[in-house]
């Protein structure tokens, strides 16, 4: 309960900060970010997150077969997205792109699997849609991805 209390402090801090109309401190954005996802991977332990120098943190849960994509390769995923609190704002299946023209932390996480691999993404705001946001995407906001990676060229 205590890490649930903390989790919506910490919500309620990034909104507020990305409310006010004033530039968003980077390093205490990533900071707060950080904070959201390690209480949400510690009030969930059967996740095994990797934290990557980047920020990302990630599970590889299914680790595929054969070589793994590189930033240059043009990748085929399923994928669900939804934002921290679980509320899901896209997913695809089929979806084909150059990997270097996704946001960076898909760039980041997909070459830790092969063919046929599955990972789950915890994105901080900045390698993710940033102050800025998309969509239905909020600004700041922290993102989980599921992605099956089909194939890749």
């Amino acid at each position: 309960m205590k890490n649930l209390v903390l989790l919506l402090f910490i919500a309620s801090i990034a909104f507020a900060s990305c409310s006010s109309g004033t530039p968003v401190d980077a390093v205490k954005q990533a900071r707060i970010d950080d904070s959201i996802i390690r209480v949400y991977l510690s009030n969930n332990p059967i996740i095994k997150a990797v934290k990557d120098s980047s920020g990302l943190y990630y599970q590889v849960v299914k680790q595929g077969t054969g070589a793994y994509p590189t930033p240059t390769s043009t990748v085929t995923v399923n994928y669900r997205g939804k934002l921290i609190n679980g509320a899901p704002f896209d997913s695809a299946n089929g979806f084909n792109s150059p990997l270097g023209r996704l946001i960076e932390a898909w760039q980041t996480g997909i070459p830790h699997v092969k063919k046929g691999g599955n990972i789950r993404l915890f994105v901080p705001s900045k390698l993710g849609y940033g102050a800025d946001g998309a969509g239905q995407i909020p600004a700041n906001s922290v993102l989980v991805f599921d992605i099956d990676l089909i194939d890749f060229k």
